[in-house]
């Protein structure tokens, strides 16, 4: 395929999804993701789309959200790995809130096979994927019906949250960074995240590396408030994700990382370097925070923290 008829496929996939990964664009197009990272470059100096970490977006990303039709069809392999993953955080019998995305649908799917499980969400998506589990309890908040992603935004649901508690919140969002954390675009979004992160004891970001360095106009959980990282496996040439990754290491995020395999993920076990404050006060990093996630699947274990 020559390099004109590349970039005219690349820039259609832009363009229909909102937002694409340089794996995916790779995919498609049927070459190697350094020759997609040239193509992109050429795109981007001529204005046509705009580089973000690990793939492509639509001009002015930064403040523009993706609809749910471009998101589900935005890295599903590693949103899969991510969900499975998760999943095997939850327990028995435990009540959890699950916030919206097209990642935490997928986890919601998983979630329907644990017994005597209490969801709290504020996503039609996820309570739909729940809708038939009958050793499942969904409660739903009140709110406003944002369509773009199914979700209830706006006061009714914010305040149909409070006194709330329950032992982990599991939130996706627009992008992560070490410095600030994640964030998303669209304000009553962020407004609804933070008070699900509000009634957790602990919080699990679910990220898939085309997010990690991305940052947008509206934090939602701060660095700090951050328990867990999953994410998935990001490509061997991309250091600036493992450079992220190292930082929120640093900072205190127990990172899990899933390969796109599926049921037999890789998975990095990142121990806590030092302290890192909570809301309830100094938690140790001296030894895991839990038990391990995956104690029967065989998983590669890497070291992220700095030699």
């Amino acid at each position: 395929m020559f390099a004109a008829e590349r970039r005219q496929l690349i820039l259609e996939m832009v363009r229909a999804n909102g937002a694409v990964s340089l794996r995916e664009l790779a995919r498609v197009v049927q070459t190697s993701e350094v020759t997609v990272r040239r193509d992109v470059r050429a795109l981007e100096a001529e204005g046509l789309l705009d580089r973000r970490h690990g793939g492509a977006v639509l001009p002015g990303g930064f403040t523009r959200e993706s609809g749910f039709p471009q998101k589900s069809l935005s890295a599903t392999a590693e949103k899969t790995a991510i969900a499975d993953l998760a999943a095997a955080l939850v327990e028995e019998g435990e009540a959890i809130v699950v916030g919206a995305g097209t990642t935490t649908q997928e986890l919601a799917r998983r979630l329907a096979r644990v017994p005597g499980l209490t969801v709290v969400t504020n996503s039609l998506l996820v309570a739909q994927a729940l809708a038939h589990a009958n050793r499942v309890e969904v409660v739903m908040t009140g709110g406003t019906l944002r369509g773009s992603n199914y979700a209830l935004v706006g006061s009714g649901a914010e305040q149909s949250l409070q006194g709330l508690r329950v032992s982990r919140a599991f939130l996706s969002g627009s992008g992560l960074t070490a410095e600030r954390g994640l964030s998303t675009s669209n304000m009553l979004s962020a407004s609804v995240d933070r008070a699900l992160v509000q009634a957790a004891a602990e919080v699990v970001v679910l990220a898939d590396h085309t997010k990690l360095g991305t940052d947008t106009m509206f934090q939602t959980v701060p660095t700090d408030v951050i328990t867990r990282l999953v994410t998935d496996e990001p490509p061997a040439h991309d250091d600036r994700a493992a450079t992220e990754l190292q930082a929120l290491a640093d900072q205190g995020v127990q990172i899990a990382v899933a390969g796109a395999a599926g049921a037999t993920a890789a998975r990095h076990e990142v121990p806590l370097p030092g302290q890192r404050r909570t809301r309830t006060g100094l938690r140790s990093a001296a030894g895991p925070l839990s038990p391990d996630p995956l104690p029967d699947r065989p998983a590669r274990v890497a070291d992220l923290r700095r030699r």
